[in-house]
């Protein structure tokens, strides 16, 4: 396999597929579609998601079309490395490394929210795309916010969420 095509291979893939979750995910928490982080992420994946809602609707908290995009973006990627390491692609070994993709990728798309909302924060939380990384990461910091005080009014449930998402990654591997 060449290690250059499948770079790109994999680096486009999981860009686009965690575009598609990221909109699942901000359809889920309600995210305000007008907010530019929204509007970025709807113009990226448009293409993908829209024919696709003509096959699956969304319901009223999941946007089923771009869940599904993530899917077949992870699906087409794994393919690509059976083919490209000359394996050939049997289903069951496709649909397990498909799903590590996909899980990987969210959880890194997870620890990126996390590390650009602890930034904005600290650095201007008034800035134009400090609520709409607020919303997105509140869902996951809450429950550990009401296990772990304020320490010195500093809020660490972010600094928790990543080691728990990076012992995730160190299992999913």
């Amino acid at each position: 396999m060449n290690p250059i095509i499948w770079m790109l291979l994999e680096t486009v893939g999981s860009l686009l597929a965690s575009a598609c979750m990221l909109r699942a995910y901000a359809w889920r928490v309600h995210l305000n579609p007008n907010n530019p982080l929204s509007q970025f992420v709807n113009a990226l994946t448009d293409w993908l998601v829209k024919p696709l809602g003509k096959l699956v609707a969304p319901t009223r908290n999941m946007n089923w079309p771009s869940l599904l995009a993530g899917v077949l973006v992870a699906l087409l990627v794994t393919i690509a490395f059976f083919l490209l390491s000359g394996i050939p692609p049997d289903p069951g070994p496709v649909l397990l490394r498909m799903v590590i993709y996909l899980a990987r990728w969210t959880l890194y798309l997870l620890m990126g929210i996390l590390i650009l909302m602890a930034i904005i924060s600290l650095i201007n939380p008034y800035a134009p795309l400090a609520p709409a990384f607020n919303q997105l990461a509140d869902p996951i910091l809450d429950p550990i916010r009401k296990v772990l005080p304020l320490v010195g009014n500093f809020d660490l449930s972010p600094l928790v969420a990543i080691i728990v998402i990076q012992i995730l990654l160190a299992v999913i591997r």
